[in-house]
C-alpha cells in the first residue's frame, strides 16, 4: 500500500490504517482473540503499517491484544495509543493529571510489549487539567524516549494552538466523513496551518456508510454503543438513507463499494489524511483496503459535495456526556 506522512513532523504510515477498538469493544461481541490477532496481522500481510488502540478500549484488553498481535513485527508498525480518562473507564470521568499520565504510559508500555508509543493521544481535553500541563508532560515522556509523538483527539482549535505552542502536536484524531464534515470549518485549516497530520474515525458513519445497515438491523450484546448513537436510531437511520443512496450512487459509476467511495474521499481531501476503518471480517478489510486505489478528480469531488450539499443529515453524532467531550 502507498504511504503517507502524517503531517510535516509524523511519521510514514500506511494510506489507510487499522481502528482496533471494535475488535473487543463499543461493536458488539467480541472476536475470539486469537481471530483478532489472526486479522491484524492480515492487516500487515495486506500493507497496513497504522494500528489506533486505547487504555479505554476494554478497558485495557485492547491494547493487551494489539501488543501480543504486532509484537513480532514491532518494527515495522506505527502504533498509537491514548490517556485521558480516571482509570481507563470513560464512564467514571476524564483525567489527564501529569502523574496519572505517567502511569498511563508505563502500563501501555507493557500492555503494548514495547519500549516506545509511537503516538500518544490525550483521548479527550481534560477542562480541569491546563493543556500546557498536559503537552509538558507528553513532552517529558518525548524527551526520555517513551513516546515518539504527541498527538490530541477530538480537541478544539483554542486547546490545538496551546498545546501546539509547548509541545508540537504531531497528529489530531477526530470523526470525519460524509456525514460528520464540522472539521472543514476550522479544524481542517487549523491543523494545516500547524503542520499536523490528521486522522478521522468512524470513516464509514460506524458502519452506516457501507450501506450494510437500515432501520431494520439489530445491533446485538450490550457491548455495542451504536444502540445508544442518536444518528444511529431506527428513524434516524431510515431518515439518513439519502446518504447511502448517494454514496452508493457514486460507487456504481466507479464500480467500487459504498465503503470505498467513504474512505476514497476522505484520502481525497488532503494528503497528510489518514483514515482509521476497523473492522472484524477478512472480507471487509480487504475492501477497505482497496479504497487506497480509488482516486477523485477536483470535478469529481465538486460533484460530490454539490450532491450532499442538498442532503439534510439527521440525529446528533453524540449525546449526554459524550457530546460535552468533544472539540474543546
Amino acid at each position: 500500500m502507498i504511504k503517507r506522512k502524517l503531517g510535516q513532523r509524523g511519521p510514514d504510515v500506511s494510506a489507510i490504517g487499522f481502528g482496533c477498538m471494535g475488535l473487543n469493544y463499543h461493536r458488539g461481541p467480541a472476536m475470539e482473540r486469537g481471530d483478532a490477532i489472526a486479522l491484524l496481522r492480515a492487516a500487515h500481510d495486506r500493507g497496513v503499517t497504522f494500528f489506533d488502540t486505547a487504555e479505554a478500549y476494554g478497558p485495557f484488553t485492547n491494547e493487551d491484544l494489539v501488543g501480543e498481535a504486532l509484537a513480532p513485527i514491532r518494527d515495522q508498525v506505527v502504533i498509537a495509543t491514548k490517556f485521558g480518562f480516571r482509570d481507563g473507564r470513560p464512564e467514571v470521568g476524564l483525567d489527564s493529571r501529569p502523574e496519572r499520565i505517567r502511569v498511563v504510559v508505563e502500563e501501555a508500555l507493557r500492555r503494548l510489549r514495547t519500549d516506545r508509543i509511537d503516538i500518544f493521544y490525550q483521548h479527550r481535553v481534560d477542562p480541569a487539567v491546563p493543556i500546557e500541563e498536559v503537552a509538558g508532560t507528553v513532552k517529558d515522556l518525548i524527551c526520555a524516549g517513551k513516546v515518539l509523538h504527541f498527538g490530541l483527539s477530538e480537541a478544539g482549535v483554542e486547546a490545538i494552538r496551546r498545546a501546539h505552542a509547548v509541545q508540537p502536536v504531531t497528529v489530531l484524531q477526530s470523526e470525519y466523513s460524509l456525514w460528520w464534515r464540522n472539521p472543514e470549518r476550522e479544524i481542517l485549516p487549523v491543523v494545516e496551518e500547524l503542520g499536523i497530520g490528521f486522522v478521522p474515525y468512524s470513516p464509514l458513519g460506524r458502519g452506516f456508510l457501507s450501506g450494510k445497515m437500515d432501520e431494520n438491523t439489530s445491533f446485538e450484546g450490550g457491548n455495542d454503543h451504536r444502540k445508544t448513537n442518536p444518528r444511529l436510531s431506527a428513524e434516524n437511520r431510515k431518515a439518513n438513507q439519502p446518504v447511502v443512496d448517494a454514496v452508493e450512487a457514486i460507487a456504481a459509476r466507479r464500480n467500487a463499494t459504498a465503503a470505498q467511495v467513504a474512505i476514497a474521499w476522505l484520502m481525497a481531501r488532503k494528503p497528510w489524511i489518514v483514515p482509521i476503518p476497523g473492522t472484524t471480517k477478512l472480507p471487509r478489510l480487504e475492501e477497505n483496503i482497496a479504497a487506497a486505489d480509488i482516486a477523485f478528480t477536483p470535478e469529481e469531488l465538486a460533484e460530490i459535495d454539490a450532491v450532499f450539499s442538498g442532503i439534510e443529515i439527521h440525529g446528533d453524532r453524540y449525546s449526554g456526556t459524550s457530546a460535552a467531550r468533544v472539540t474543546r
